[in-house]
């Protein structure tokens, strides 16, 4: 199913994120169009749905080039590994945690070949989903003191919120749905 039909389809239930789904994206003003696209795609995949998953993908292969589009996949597969072990050094209260080495391979940080702040971008989609605070702040500093305004974060992070909050809609549907034979 295309993207814009399965928004289409959202039940009325969720006609607020039909609405923010349209002037996010269908109506984007603040992204470009590289920033906009690479953070539906990241968290869509941070959203673990995968029907949502699979019509993303359908619709940015006219948005992203190959190589945004798959920096974008890499920026939500590190940033879900970086999510679950920074987020237990911070909710941990053994503070000896944040002093030891992460010694996991993180090199699609750089290399990716795309604007880094785009990258950092969809970084900071994805911790936002996935609610590691100390990723979030690591993230929107890089962002910031690269010269972006707070609007752009933000503008990024109600996409993020968006994208999240469908992909729960439409795995509420598909587990309310009776079981094929």
């Amino acid at each position: 199913m295309s993207l814009d039909a399965l928004i289409d389809s959202l039940p009325t239930s969720a006609k607020d994120l039909k609405l923010n789904y349209s002037s996010l994206i269908r109506n984007n003003t603040e992204l470009t169009p590289q920033q906009l696209w690479g953070t539906v795609v990241a968290s869509a995949i941070a959203t673990r749905s995968a029907a949502l998953t699979s019509a993303v993908f359908e619709a940015t292969a006219a948005q992203l080039t190959p190589q945004a589009l798959e920096a974008a996949r890499a920026a939500a597969a590190i940033m879900g590994m970086n999510n679950i072990f920074y987020r237990f050094q911070h909710l941990s209260s053994n503070e000896k945690y944040s002093t030891m080495p992460a010694r996991l391979r993180m090199n699609g940080l750089r290399g990716h070949g795309i604007e880094e702040i785009d990258f950092e971008l969809w970084s900071l989609a994805v911790s936002a989903i996935n609610g590691c605070g100390k990723c979030v702040d690591a993230h929107e500093k890089v962002i910031r003191e690269k010269g972006a305004t707070e609007e752009l974060v933000l503008a990024v992070v109600r996409v993020a919120a968006v994208i999240h909050a469908i992909g729960a809609v439409l795995d509420s549907i598909a587990a309310a749905a009776p079981a094929q034979p």
